[in-house]
């Protein structure tokens, strides 16, 4: 068997299609596309598919992954492409790579967001984000499925910063750590609601830009990197794994 690794991005009004959905229109292309897909055992086989971190509803994403299992060798970029084109407009693939050593998730770790908040001029949305870095502590409430979760935001926030001087409203560039609980773009707007009294006039919209490890300026690498350069003949060392507080 081969595995390969799709990078995929989740645009427009499928922003807010749920992951179940989106899973199942994966399924329904891959079929249509002709993947020869591998299958698990068992009395209701199913496609073998792994799902790396998936966004949540509601927002847009320009770096989701997935894998899948197939049963005879194929050329990525042209999986790629021909899976690109069933699929519904809005759910794009972008890249496929042969995947190599080591699992994908333990080159993820965090994610950046780009986060548009019409109403809010920069200079009040850069002063709001201000007083979050600057607090040790910052708890917001969700609400989930088993009620009201407090969780606190500010030790997943590793760096934000503020743009749009020039444009009718802020935008929040944020690399937040994948933790457990998740915290969401939407999490981060409620923790500028309690630090500044931040109230944007509609709501925000939030675009995942990449996901990788973080390095040591707060950057993040490309999870893909090293399986392109495996294709290449060039060899990567893989990043040391540590884990997360």
């Amino acid at each position: 068997m081969q595995k390969l690794r799709l990078r995929y991005a989740k645009r427009g009004p499928l922003r807010f299609t749920s992951h179940r959905d989106v899973a199942r229109a994966f399924e329904r292309a891959l079929r249509r596309a002709g993947v020869p897909m591998a299958y698990s055992l068992g009395f209701s086989p199913h496609p073998k598919i792994s799902w790396i971190g998936a966004s949540p509803t509601g927002v847009a994403s320009e770096a989701e992954y997935v894998e899948i299992q197939v049963i005879e060798r194929v050329d990525p970029a042209g999986l790629a492409a021909r899976l690109d084109a069933v699929m519904p407009a809005g759910l794009d693939v972008l890249e496929a790579v042969t995947a190599t050593g080591g699992a994908l998730t333990e080159r993820i770790e965090a994610s950046r967001w780009r986060i548009e908040v019409p109403g809010v001029p920069a200079g009040e949305l850069r002063a709001a984000v201000d007083r979050l870095l600057a607090a040790d502590s910052v708890l917001v409430e969700r609400l989930t499925k088993q009620g009201m979760r407090t969780i606190d935001v500010r030790p997943a926030v590793v760096t934000a910063e503020v743009s749009g001087i020039n444009q009718p409203y802020g935008i929040l560039d944020v690399v937040v750590r994948q933790l457990t609980p998740a915290v969401r773009p939407d999490d981060v707007m409620s923790a500028l609601r309690v630090v500044a009294a931040l109230e944007p006039p509609t709501p925000a919209k939030a675009t995942r830009m990449a996901q990788g490890r973080l390095d040591d300026s707060g950057g993040l690498s490309d999870p893909l990197a090293h399986d392109r350069a495996a294709a290449s003949g060039w060899a990567l060392r893989e990043p040391p794994h540590s884990d997360v507080d």
